[in-house]
């Protein structure tokens, strides 16, 4: 078996084919249309078997938020490798392939991705960055504590279609202050819309909207479903508000459903005001998923895009067997003003992996959390603690778009 792997040529519905089969078709033709939306055909790199498709991963181009900046990201996207061509090192060279041609290219210091498997990606250096919490919460146990402002706060039915646009700039701006959030161009705007299509019209509604506004003023959104199953439930996709006074009543809106048993919500910041507010603590039930994996493709870009939250000058041994460039000594110095990286002989005051390294990078979890699992050696007394703070950020990361 001779195995090529290279960039894609070809059409969407033959790229079509390999993804329905790798992922065992979990997508409806409406999901589908929305990832062609996305696609960017120029940044598939394949592998092919005497012609045949027999893997894929795709790049999506982004301008994530990390701590005090924003930066280009490549977004990993769309891997699968047919079941007739599993374990025989394809997704590898598909991986690194396409990180040394994200490294070539210049323009994006990281990686991420959102995992299907979350075991498979940790061995090519992908750390979790950030998660959320999936909860359920009873119409029983709804109340919330009282928030200053709340019944100032109207709460408007509007079309998904015709508002989309200037609820996409209140998120976008809100996205730039979020580490781990990206901003949503047209095509993700219609994204969003699009991949929240529900085929079976007996089951769910259609998708809405409903804006919190004051004075006037749009102040946040929400999109939901209804759906009926066993028990009826309101479905919440995104809450998005720019204070907590909108904040609060937008989800008092979608916890107070006629005829409908329970509130769900799949992806909550796990620092969400909302675990906090309702009166009984037990309420959300909540369960923790993963959420943003990174990967650093440059450390030392990767070190000097972001910010610190504490002045900072350390030499971080970073171990990587996957991409050769990425490993040794790296001298961070910096602070809340900005910060650089270079390469050095000097001696190391920490060590850890770079997987490790992409799982801080956007201030969750903490190295001292990493140092006390074992995961990070201290070469230098004190030296963990502090960079463990200057790494630390005042809001948790948090991907509220899946890609």
């Amino acid at each position: 078996m001779t195995i090529e792997i290279g960039r894609y040529t070809g059409e969407w519905d033959e790229l079509l084919e390999l993804l329905d089969v790798a992922f065992s078709a979990p997508w409806t033709d409406q999901q589908y249309e929305a990832e062609r939306l996305v696609w960017e055909p120029e940044r598939s790199t394949v592998a092919t078997d005497e012609g045949q498709l027999v893997g894929h991963t795709g790049t999506v181009s982004h301008l994530m938020t990390v701590p005090g900046a924003q930066v280009p990201v490549a977004g990993v996207t769309m891997v699968g490798v047919r079941a007739t061509h599993r374990r025989r090192g394809i997704l590898r060279d598909l991986m690194r392939s396409q990180l040394t041609d994200i490294h070539e290219a210049g323009n994006e210091p990281l990686a991420a991705l959102t995992a299907s498997e979350p075991v498979i990606y940790p061995r090519f250096g992908y750390g979790l960055a950030a998660d959320h919490q999936e909860i359920v919460v009873p119409k029983a146990s709804r109340t919330l504590r009282p928030v200053a402002g709340i019944d100032d706060v109207r709460i408007r039915y509007v079309d998904v279609h015709e508002s989309l646009a200037r609820c996409a700039d209140l998120r976008n701006m809100l996205a730039a202050e979020r580490p781990g959030m990206f901003q949503h161009d047209k095509r993700w705007q219609e994204f969003v819309i699009a991949n929240n299509v529900t085929v079976d019209p007996s089951n769910g509604s259609k998708l809405r909207c409903v804006q919190a506004e004051r004075d006037g003023e749009l102040t946040g959104f929400a999109y939901y479903r209804t759906k009926r199953a066993q028990k009826g439930y309101v479905d919440v996709l995104r809450v998005h508000a720019v204070d907590l006074a909108s904040h609060a009543a937008l989800w008092r809106y979608l916890l107070e459903p006629d005829l409908l048993s329970e509130t769900h919500c799949g992806m909550l910041a796990s620092d969400d005001p909302l675990l906090d507010l309702l009166l009984d603590p037990r309420a959300p039930a909540a369960t923790t998923r993963d959420g943003l994996w990174v990967r650093a493709v440059d450390v030392r870009r990767a070190l000097a895009a972001r910010t610190y939250a504490r002045d900072v000058d350390v030499v971080i041994e970073v171990v990587d067997d996957f991409l050769a460039w990425n490993a040794g000594r790296w001298h961070l110095t910096g602070g809340p003003d900005g910060a650089a990286c270079e390469s050095t002989s000097r001696d190391a005051d920490l060590t850890l992996d770079v997987r490790d390294l992409g799982a801080v990078y956007l201030g969750r979890p903490s190295l001292a959390r990493l140092g006390r699992a074992g995961l990070v050696e201290e070469h230098t007394t004190g030296a963990l603690a502090a960079a463990s703070e200057a790494f630390s950020t005042s809001r948790l990361p948090f991907l509220d778009t899946g890609f």
